[in-house]
């Protein structure tokens, strides 16, 4: 599966309304460490197909980025049945965020 970037129209119906995991890249096209996880993120859409894979563009989705209490970036979220249940800052190696979607 590829992943989804998310804006505040599509967030409720990708995110919140999910039936599957949903893991949530938050980053900017200016952050280095983002640019290092963006393969990483790539490679868990394409490989697990039971989670959805997405990105949020902080600099394009301010009110999100508010709404989860991002104050650095990159950020991964991991939300279930539409409740937060796991956050991590930082660049994170793969198999870390693969141990995040599994908790």
């Amino acid at each position: 599966m590829s992943v989804i970037t998310i804006t505040k129209e599509n967030f409720e119906e990708e995110v919140m309304n999910s039936s599957t995991p949903v893991l949530i890249d938050f980053w900017a096209a200016w952050c280095g460490p983002c640019r290092m996880m963006s393969p990483v993120i790539d490679e868990i859409a394409d490989e697990l197909t039971d989670t959805k894979v997405c990105k949020i563009n902080v600099d394009e989705q301010p009110e999100l980025s508010r709404q989860f209490g991002i104050m650095s970036i990159p950020t991964l979220v991991v939300i279930k049945d539409g409740q937060l249940v796991s956050k991590t800052l930082g660049v994170q190696p793969k198999d870390s965020v693969v141990a995040m979607l599994k908790k």
